[in-house]
């Protein structure tokens, strides 16, 4: 009976340590994490400035990435942008400069990012607001605009975003950046 108490306890240590094996190839380091967040924090930097025309924006992500919207958490994507491309031109550059700006000024802010590892790397979820530099009887105007679902890929030049959809319930978006609706400042 000691044989087999012994058999159990030597079968037991090999699963806990086989469980914590697996379970630490998928921790992310204090560097990692502070890499990720500070590409989540660049993002709304480069995409309200057209740095560099877009193309610092675009070297957030991976050579094969994409960013879509979602009405919908957890799935439901339209991609709207794909490649090193046409993610220049979701920084808002292009082969004429940057984009002139529309209306006030409106920043991003992304807030709370939960990072979490996977095994090809990380994913995050994250809120977004934005405040409209246009100052009237109420102040500036901010605004919850839904939030990031991102997943990340470590590559030579650091942690990138793999995919970024922006996840907003308000929205029933289109397959067609296009027809991104204009915002109505009088209305918020």
């Amino acid at each position: 009976m000691i044989r087999v108490a012994k058999a159990w306890v030597s079968l037991g240590a090999v699963v806990v340590v086989g469980t914590g094996l697996a379970q630490e190839g998928m921790k992310l380091s204090a560097q990692d994490v502070l890499d990720i967040r500070q590409l989540i924090d660049t993002y709304p930097h480069l995409l309200d400035n057209c740095v560099n025309n877009g193309n610092d924006y675009a070297d957030l992500f991976t050579a094969d990435a994409t960013f879509g919207v979602s009405s919908e958490w957890g799935g439901g994507a339209k991609i709207w942008f794909r490649g090193r491309e046409q993610l220049v031109a979701a920084g808002g550059g292009g082969p004429n400069g940057c984009r002139p700006q529309r209306g006030p000024a409106s920043y991003h802010i992304n807030i709370q990012p939960t990072i979490t590892p996977t095994a090809g790397g990380a994913k995050a979820t994250s809120m977004l607001l934005t405040i409209t530099n246009d100052t009237d009887r109420r102040g500036d105007i901010v605004h919850w605009e839904g939030g990031y679902e991102d997943t990340f890929e470590k590559t030579a030049k650091g942690w990138r975003f793999k995919s970024r959809v922006h996840v907003w319930p308000e929205v029933q978006w289109t397959e067609r950046p296009q027809d991104m609706p204009a915002r109505k400042l009088e209305d918020e």
